[in-house]
C-alpha cells in the first residue's frame, strides 16, 4: 500500500507541475485530457470564464459505436478528430494542450496527432 501512495502523489505532483504551466483562454482554450483504464476524455476549458467549450470521449453517442471495436489507441484518435470537429465548429482554431501527469505517449500522444491533423493547432 506504500508504494500505490507514492505513486498517486508523483502522479499529482505531476499534474500540478502541469497545471501551473497552462492557462486556457477564450482565444486559446484548453484541451484537457483524462485517460482511465478502458476510456479516454477530452475537453476544451476555457479557464478565464471557468467554462467548458466541448467535450469528446469514448462514451460520448458520436464516438461510442465506432470505438466499442476499436482497439484503445484507435478510439483516442476517433475522439481526438471528434474534439477538434467540435472546436472547428465553435469557431476555435488554437488550443492548449493539457497532458495531465500523463507521459506523452501511446493513447495521449494518438489523441493529439489526430486533433493536429483534424486541424487544431497546438
Amino acid at each position: 500500500m506504500g508504494q500505490q501512495k507514492k505513486s498517486e502523489e508523483r502522479f499529482e505532483r505531476r499534474v500540478k507541475r502541469t497545471r501551473a504551466k497552462l492557462h486556457g483562454t477564450a482565444e486559446r482554450p484548453r484541451l484537457s485530457v483524462y485517460r482511465s483504464s478502458q476510456h479516454i476524455y477530452a475537453q476544451v476549458i476555457d479557464d478565464d470564464a471557468g467554462k467548458t467549450i466541448a467535450t469528446a470521449s469514448t462514451l460520448s453517442k458520436d464516438v461510442k459505436g465506432a470505438a466499442a471495436e476499436a482497439k484503445k489507441t484507435d478510439a483516442a484518435k476517433i475522439v481526438g478528430k471528434t474534439i477538434a470537429q467540435l472546436c472547428k465548429n465553435k469557431g476555435i482554431q488554437k488550443v492548449v494542450f493539457d497532458r495531465g501527469g500523463y507521459q506523452y505517449h501511446g493513447r495521449i500522444s494518438a489523441l493529439a496527432d489526430a486533433a493536429r491533423e483534424a486541424g487544431l493547432e497546438f
